[in-house]
Protein backbone atom coordinates (compact mmCIF):
# COMPACT_ATOMS: atom_id res chain seq x y z
CA UNK A 1 0.00 0.00 0.00
CA UNK A 2 2.71 2.63 1.04
CA UNK A 3 4.64 1.87 -2.34
CA UNK A 4 1.15 2.49 -4.36
CA UNK A 5 0.90 5.79 -2.39
CA UNK A 6 4.12 6.67 -3.28
CA UNK A 7 3.70 6.36 -6.72
CA UNK A 8 0.24 7.89 -6.89
CA UNK A 9 2.08 11.60 -5.03
CA UNK A 10 5.02 10.79 -7.29
CA UNK A 11 2.48 11.32 -10.66
CA UNK A 12 1.89 14.89 -9.67
CA UNK A 13 5.74 16.09 -9.78
CA UNK A 14 5.18 17.25 -13.49
CA UNK A 15 4.46 20.93 -13.58
CA UNK A 16 0.93 22.10 -14.62
CA UNK A 17 2.90 24.23 -17.22
CA UNK A 18 5.50 21.52 -18.25
CA UNK A 19 5.85 20.17 -21.86
CA UNK A 20 8.89 18.82 -23.61
CA UNK A 21 9.56 21.77 -26.14
CA UNK A 22 13.13 23.18 -25.39
CA UNK A 23 13.80 25.95 -28.08
CA UNK A 24 17.49 26.88 -29.07
CA UNK A 25 19.05 30.30 -30.88
CA UNK A 26 21.99 31.52 -31.61
CA UNK A 27 23.30 34.81 -30.03
CA UNK A 28 27.22 35.87 -30.24
CA UNK A 29 26.76 38.86 -28.19
CA UNK A 30 24.68 40.28 -25.06
CA UNK A 31 23.14 43.07 -26.97
CA UNK A 32 20.19 44.15 -25.14
CA UNK A 33 17.49 44.30 -27.54
CA UNK A 34 18.51 41.29 -29.51
CA UNK A 35 17.97 39.28 -26.23
CA UNK A 36 14.88 40.47 -25.64
CA UNK A 37 13.76 39.31 -29.09
CA UNK A 38 15.39 35.75 -28.25
CA UNK A 39 13.29 35.66 -25.21
CA UNK A 40 10.09 36.33 -26.52
CA UNK A 41 10.62 34.07 -29.15
CA UNK A 42 11.48 31.14 -27.65
CA UNK A 43 9.40 32.07 -24.83
CA UNK A 44 6.17 31.81 -27.33
CA UNK A 45 7.95 28.54 -29.11
CA UNK A 46 8.20 26.68 -25.55
CA UNK A 47 4.65 27.85 -24.30
CA UNK A 48 5.84 29.55 -21.27
CA UNK A 49 3.04 30.15 -19.03
CA UNK A 50 1.04 33.50 -18.89
CA UNK A 51 2.45 36.14 -16.97
CA UNK A 52 -0.45 38.84 -17.04
CA UNK A 53 -0.82 40.40 -13.51
CA UNK A 54 1.54 37.67 -12.23
CA UNK A 55 4.37 38.10 -9.13
CA UNK A 56 7.01 36.19 -10.67
CA UNK A 57 10.33 35.53 -9.15
CA UNK A 58 13.70 35.69 -11.39
CA UNK A 59 16.20 33.08 -9.74
CA UNK A 60 19.56 33.67 -11.60
CA UNK A 61 22.71 31.34 -11.15
CA UNK A 62 24.96 33.72 -8.68
CA UNK A 63 27.49 31.50 -7.21
CA UNK A 64 30.04 34.60 -5.76
CA UNK A 65 29.69 38.05 -6.66
CA UNK A 66 31.83 38.71 -9.08
CA UNK A 67 32.64 40.41 -12.88
CA UNK A 68 30.34 39.18 -15.09
CA UNK A 69 33.46 38.55 -17.88
CA UNK A 70 34.12 35.70 -15.39
CA UNK A 71 31.45 33.89 -16.87
CA UNK A 72 30.84 32.91 -12.48
CA UNK A 73 26.98 34.22 -12.81
CA UNK A 74 23.79 34.39 -15.48
CA UNK A 75 25.19 37.62 -17.11
CA UNK A 76 23.26 41.18 -16.22
CA UNK A 77 21.99 41.70 -19.99
CA UNK A 78 20.07 38.44 -19.75
CA UNK A 79 18.35 39.32 -16.75
CA UNK A 80 17.76 42.72 -17.71
CA UNK A 81 16.14 41.10 -20.91
CA UNK A 82 13.59 38.81 -18.95
CA UNK A 83 12.83 41.39 -16.60
CA UNK A 84 12.02 43.91 -19.43
CA UNK A 85 10.11 41.19 -21.07
CA UNK A 86 8.29 40.20 -18.27
CA UNK A 87 6.99 43.67 -17.27
CA UNK A 88 6.24 44.06 -20.90
CA UNK A 89 3.70 41.57 -20.50
CA UNK A 90 1.91 42.80 -17.44
CA UNK A 91 3.94 40.85 -14.68
CA UNK A 92 5.94 42.20 -11.37
CA UNK A 93 9.25 41.47 -11.15
CA UNK A 94 11.06 40.54 -7.96
CA UNK A 95 15.19 39.05 -8.32
CA UNK A 96 17.13 36.97 -5.61
CA UNK A 97 19.38 34.50 -5.05
CA UNK A 98 21.74 32.99 -2.44
CA UNK A 99 25.40 32.18 -3.03
CA UNK A 100 27.57 29.73 -0.76
CA UNK A 101 28.80 32.29 0.79
CA UNK A 102 25.94 34.55 1.86
CA UNK A 103 25.88 37.27 4.09
CA UNK A 104 22.76 39.14 5.54
CA UNK A 105 23.45 42.19 3.18
CA UNK A 106 24.16 40.40 0.01
CA UNK A 107 23.18 42.11 -3.10
CA UNK A 108 24.66 41.12 -6.83
CA UNK A 109 26.12 44.16 -7.08
CA UNK A 110 29.68 43.08 -8.84
CA UNK A 111 27.77 40.89 -11.34
CA UNK A 112 25.53 43.69 -11.78
CA UNK A 113 22.38 41.95 -11.47
CA UNK A 114 21.65 44.76 -8.46
CA UNK A 115 22.38 47.46 -10.43
CA UNK A 116 19.33 46.16 -12.96
CA UNK A 117 16.78 45.87 -10.33
CA UNK A 118 17.53 49.42 -9.80
CA UNK A 119 17.23 50.40 -13.15
CA UNK A 120 14.40 48.44 -14.39
CA UNK A 121 12.65 48.28 -11.18
CA UNK A 122 12.59 44.85 -10.03
CA UNK A 123 12.27 44.26 -6.55
CA UNK A 124 15.68 42.46 -5.27
CA UNK A 125 14.94 39.69 -2.85
CA UNK A 126 17.34 38.69 0.31
CA UNK A 127 16.38 34.51 0.39
CA UNK A 128 18.00 34.65 4.38
CA UNK A 129 15.28 36.03 5.56
CA UNK A 130 12.79 33.82 7.23
CA UNK A 131 13.38 30.62 5.14
CA UNK A 132 10.24 28.15 5.06
CA UNK A 133 10.11 24.18 5.87
CA UNK A 134 9.88 21.97 2.60
CA UNK A 135 9.11 18.17 2.69
CA UNK A 136 11.86 16.02 0.53
CA UNK A 137 11.20 12.65 -0.56
CA UNK A 138 14.02 11.94 1.93
CA UNK A 139 13.85 14.65 4.98
CA UNK A 140 13.10 18.58 4.96
CA UNK A 141 14.70 21.35 3.67
CA UNK A 142 14.80 24.90 4.35
CA UNK A 143 14.30 27.54 1.38
CA UNK A 144 13.77 31.05 0.54
CA UNK A 145 10.36 32.17 1.67
CA UNK A 146 10.08 34.19 -1.57
CA UNK A 147 8.60 30.77 -3.36
CA UNK A 148 5.39 31.12 -1.24
CA UNK A 149 5.00 34.96 -2.02
CA UNK A 150 5.35 34.49 -5.94
CA UNK A 151 3.02 33.11 -8.39
CA UNK A 152 5.65 31.97 -10.84
CA UNK A 153 9.19 31.22 -10.69
CA UNK A 154 11.56 31.70 -13.53
CA UNK A 155 15.08 30.45 -13.56
CA UNK A 156 18.06 31.42 -15.16
CA UNK A 157 21.23 29.53 -14.76
CA UNK A 158 24.10 29.87 -16.55
CA UNK A 159 26.11 27.35 -19.12
CA UNK A 160 28.70 25.76 -16.81
CA UNK A 161 31.15 23.23 -16.17
CA UNK A 162 30.62 21.72 -12.17
CA UNK A 163 33.19 19.48 -10.35
CA UNK A 164 30.93 17.34 -8.41
CA UNK A 165 28.07 17.00 -11.24
CA UNK A 166 30.34 17.73 -14.23
CA UNK A 167 27.56 20.25 -15.56
CA UNK A 168 25.32 22.74 -13.93
CA UNK A 169 21.98 23.73 -15.50
CA UNK A 170 18.30 24.18 -14.85
CA UNK A 171 18.40 21.34 -12.61
CA UNK A 172 21.19 22.44 -10.18
CA UNK A 173 19.89 26.12 -10.67
CA UNK A 174 17.39 25.30 -8.15
CA UNK A 175 19.71 24.53 -5.35
CA UNK A 176 20.23 28.12 -4.96
CA UNK A 177 16.68 28.85 -3.21
CA UNK A 178 18.25 26.90 -0.51
CA UNK A 179 19.93 30.06 2.03
CA UNK A 180 23.55 30.10 1.92
CA UNK A 181 25.65 28.09 4.34
CA UNK A 182 22.81 25.40 4.53
CA UNK A 183 23.76 24.24 1.28
CA UNK A 184 26.68 22.85 3.01
CA UNK A 185 25.22 20.64 5.14
CA UNK A 186 23.06 18.95 2.37
CA UNK A 187 27.00 18.26 0.94
CA UNK A 188 27.69 16.82 4.24
CA UNK A 189 24.26 14.63 4.14
CA UNK A 190 24.39 13.37 0.07
CA UNK A 191 28.20 12.66 0.29
CA UNK A 192 28.75 11.46 -3.51
CA UNK A 193 27.38 12.20 -7.00
CA UNK A 194 24.53 9.86 -7.22
CA UNK A 195 23.33 10.96 -3.48
CA UNK A 196 23.40 14.61 -4.58
CA UNK A 197 22.04 13.82 -7.85
CA UNK A 198 19.07 12.29 -5.86
CA UNK A 199 18.56 15.34 -3.60
CA UNK A 200 18.31 18.06 -6.30
CA UNK A 201 16.06 15.98 -8.30
CA UNK A 202 13.86 15.74 -4.94
CA UNK A 203 14.09 19.54 -4.56
CA UNK A 204 13.36 19.94 -8.04
CA UNK A 205 10.30 17.60 -7.56
CA UNK A 206 9.46 19.62 -3.96
CA UNK A 207 10.07 23.22 -5.79
CA UNK A 208 9.81 23.15 -9.74
CA UNK A 209 10.37 26.15 -11.33
CA UNK A 210 7.77 27.12 -14.49
CA UNK A 211 9.94 28.16 -16.54
CA UNK A 212 13.85 27.80 -17.55
CA UNK A 213 16.03 30.19 -19.55
CA UNK A 214 19.67 29.70 -19.94
CA UNK A 215 22.38 32.23 -20.50
CA UNK A 216 24.54 30.26 -22.88
CA UNK A 217 25.97 33.01 -24.66
CA UNK A 218 29.24 32.91 -22.95
CA UNK A 219 29.41 29.51 -20.83
CA UNK A 220 32.92 28.20 -18.80
CA UNK A 221 34.90 25.33 -19.12
CA UNK A 222 37.67 23.84 -17.21
CA UNK A 223 37.00 23.44 -13.21
CA UNK A 224 33.87 25.22 -12.97
CA UNK A 225 31.49 26.60 -11.73
CA UNK A 226 33.47 28.96 -10.05
CA UNK A 227 36.96 28.81 -11.57
CA UNK A 228 36.89 27.74 -14.76
CA UNK A 229 37.78 29.62 -18.02
CA UNK A 230 34.76 31.91 -19.71
CA UNK A 231 34.27 30.19 -23.39
CA UNK A 232 32.23 31.61 -26.66
CA UNK A 233 28.96 29.03 -26.89
CA UNK A 234 26.97 31.64 -28.45
CA UNK A 235 23.40 30.20 -27.66
CA UNK A 236 20.17 31.08 -25.63
CA UNK A 237 17.96 28.17 -24.38
CA UNK A 238 14.38 27.68 -23.52
CA UNK A 239 12.20 25.64 -21.79
CA UNK A 240 9.23 24.92 -19.44
CA UNK A 241 10.92 21.26 -18.56
CA UNK A 242 14.28 21.00 -16.31
CA UNK A 243 15.28 18.22 -17.55
CA UNK A 244 14.96 18.30 -20.88
CA UNK A 245 16.70 21.89 -21.22
CA UNK A 246 19.59 20.08 -19.61
CA UNK A 247 19.89 17.35 -21.76
CA UNK A 248 19.96 19.73 -25.07
CA UNK A 249 22.51 21.94 -22.92
CA UNK A 250 25.06 18.89 -21.67
CA UNK A 251 25.29 17.31 -25.21
CA UNK A 252 26.15 20.85 -26.83
CA UNK A 253 28.80 20.71 -24.27
CA UNK A 254 29.82 17.39 -25.60
CA UNK A 255 28.60 15.68 -22.71
CA UNK A 256 26.48 12.29 -22.92
CA UNK A 257 23.61 12.91 -20.74
CA UNK A 258 23.21 10.56 -18.55
CA UNK A 259 26.74 10.76 -17.42
CA UNK A 260 25.15 13.96 -15.66
CA UNK A 261 23.62 12.77 -12.32
CA UNK A 262 20.73 14.74 -12.07
CA UNK A 263 19.85 14.13 -15.79
CA UNK A 264 20.17 10.34 -15.06
CA UNK A 265 18.26 10.03 -12.15
CA UNK A 266 15.28 12.33 -13.64
CA UNK A 267 15.34 10.63 -16.67
CA UNK A 268 14.90 6.90 -14.63
CA UNK A 269 12.14 8.61 -12.61
CA UNK A 270 10.24 9.89 -15.85
CA UNK A 271 8.46 12.46 -13.92
CA UNK A 272 9.31 14.88 -16.23
CA UNK A 273 10.42 12.93 -19.43
CA UNK A 274 9.65 9.41 -20.62
CA UNK A 275 12.84 9.25 -22.99
CA UNK A 276 15.35 11.48 -24.42
CA UNK A 277 13.62 11.06 -27.60
CA UNK A 278 10.30 12.80 -26.18
CA UNK A 279 12.49 16.30 -26.50
CA UNK A 280 9.95 18.61 -29.33
CA UNK A 281 13.47 19.96 -30.35
CA UNK A 282 13.80 23.74 -32.07
CA UNK A 283 17.16 24.78 -33.20
CA UNK A 284 19.82 24.44 -34.90
CA UNK A 285 21.09 20.90 -35.46
CA UNK A 286 22.97 19.92 -32.31
CA UNK A 287 25.73 18.47 -34.15
CA UNK A 288 26.31 21.70 -35.57
CA UNK A 289 26.32 23.46 -32.12
CA UNK A 290 28.18 20.99 -29.94
CA UNK A 291 31.24 22.14 -28.32
CA UNK A 292 33.46 19.35 -29.54
CA UNK A 293 36.54 21.20 -27.93
CA UNK A 294 35.17 21.69 -24.42
CA UNK A 295 37.08 21.50 -22.05
CA UNK A 296 35.38 19.14 -19.78
CA UNK A 297 35.82 17.49 -16.05
CA UNK A 298 36.99 14.32 -16.03
CA UNK A 299 34.05 11.38 -15.49
CA UNK A 300 34.69 9.72 -12.98
CA UNK A 301 32.77 6.04 -12.15
CA UNK A 302 33.93 5.90 -8.23
CA UNK A 303 29.84 5.18 -7.86
CA UNK A 304 30.67 1.80 -8.27
CA UNK A 305 30.27 -0.19 -4.94
CA UNK A 306 33.11 -2.48 -5.49
CA UNK A 307 35.32 0.53 -6.06
CA UNK A 308 34.36 2.41 -2.99
CA UNK A 309 34.57 -0.44 -0.74
CA UNK A 310 38.39 -0.68 -1.90
CA UNK A 311 38.52 3.24 -2.04
CA UNK A 312 37.75 3.54 1.26
CA UNK A 313 40.26 1.57 2.71
CA UNK A 314 43.50 1.65 0.74
CA UNK A 315 44.96 5.42 1.29
CA UNK A 316 47.05 4.84 -1.43
CA UNK A 317 44.01 4.92 -4.35
CA UNK A 318 42.31 7.35 -2.32
CA UNK A 319 45.43 9.83 -2.95
CA UNK A 320 44.74 8.98 -6.92
CA UNK A 321 41.22 10.42 -6.21
CA UNK A 322 40.47 13.87 -7.27
CA UNK A 323 40.89 16.12 -4.47
CA UNK A 324 41.26 19.80 -3.10
CA UNK A 325 44.58 21.16 -3.15
CA UNK A 326 45.74 24.44 -1.81
CA UNK A 327 47.74 26.65 -3.22
CA UNK A 328 49.35 28.55 -0.08
CA UNK A 329 51.40 31.35 -2.45
CA UNK A 330 47.88 32.53 -3.48
CA UNK A 331 46.08 32.29 -0.50
CA UNK A 332 44.63 35.58 1.42
CA UNK A 333 42.96 33.91 4.38
CA UNK A 334 39.67 34.51 4.05
CA UNK A 335 38.78 31.23 5.08
CA UNK A 336 35.49 30.93 3.13
CA UNK A 337 36.94 27.62 2.30
CA UNK A 338 37.22 26.66 5.98
CA UNK A 339 33.52 27.85 6.85
CA UNK A 340 31.99 26.52 3.76
CA UNK A 341 33.18 22.54 4.32
CA UNK A 342 30.44 20.56 5.43
CA UNK A 343 32.16 18.01 7.82
CA UNK A 344 35.05 20.52 8.94
CA UNK A 345 38.11 18.83 7.13
CA UNK A 346 39.75 22.22 6.08
CA UNK A 347 41.76 24.44 9.46
CA UNK A 348 44.02 26.86 8.97
CA UNK A 349 47.39 26.36 10.94
CA UNK A 350 46.96 28.57 13.89
CA UNK A 351 50.55 30.01 13.54
CA UNK A 352 49.70 30.79 9.69
CA UNK A 353 45.92 31.78 9.05
CA UNK A 354 47.03 31.68 5.12
CA UNK A 355 48.33 28.22 5.59
CA UNK A 356 45.44 25.93 4.84
CA UNK A 357 45.31 22.12 5.69
CA UNK A 358 42.94 19.66 4.34
CA UNK A 359 42.43 16.34 6.58
CA UNK A 360 42.21 14.14 3.53
CA UNK A 361 40.38 10.84 5.29
CA UNK A 362 37.37 13.51 6.49
CA UNK A 363 37.24 15.36 2.88
CA UNK A 364 33.97 13.86 1.09
CA UNK A 365 35.07 15.40 -2.27
CA UNK A 366 32.28 17.65 -2.21
CA UNK A 367 34.25 20.31 -3.63
CA UNK A 368 32.89 23.45 -1.80
CA UNK A 369 36.17 24.64 -1.01
CA UNK A 370 36.55 25.46 -5.03
CA UNK A 371 33.51 26.73 -5.62
CA UNK A 372 33.80 29.73 -3.20
CA UNK A 373 37.71 30.17 -3.48
CA UNK A 374 37.82 33.56 -6.11
CA UNK A 375 41.96 33.81 -5.45
CA UNK A 376 42.75 30.69 -7.45
CA UNK A 377 44.07 29.05 -3.88
CA UNK A 378 42.10 25.46 -4.08
CA UNK A 379 42.83 23.42 -7.29
CA UNK A 380 40.80 20.23 -7.87
CA UNK A 381 43.37 17.68 -9.14
CA UNK A 382 44.77 13.98 -8.24
CA UNK A 383 47.69 14.56 -6.02
CA UNK A 384 50.24 11.75 -6.12
CA UNK A 385 51.83 10.45 -2.41
CA UNK A 386 54.17 13.08 -1.51
CA UNK A 387 53.07 15.72 -3.91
Amino acid sequence: MAAGIELYLHTFYQHEYMNNKVAVRKCKEYDLNKIINFISEIYKLTEGPDVRGKRVLLKPNILTDDDPSKCISTNPVVVEGMIRYLQSQGATVLVGDSPAVHTAKFKGEKCGIFNVCESTGAVWVDFSKNPVERKLRKGKIRIAAIVDQVDLIISLPKFKNHELVYFTGAIKNTFGLVPGFSKGKQHAIHQDRSRFGEFLVDLNETVTPDYFFMDAIMGMEGPGPGRGFPVEVGLLIGSTNPLALDIIASRVAGYEPMVIPTSRIALFRKNWLQSEEDIKYDGPDISSITKKDFNRVPVSHSNNIAFQFVMKRIKFLKKLERRPVFIHENCTGCQKCVNICPVQAIQPLPSKMTHIVLTDSKCIRCFCCSEVCMDNAVEIRRKLVGA
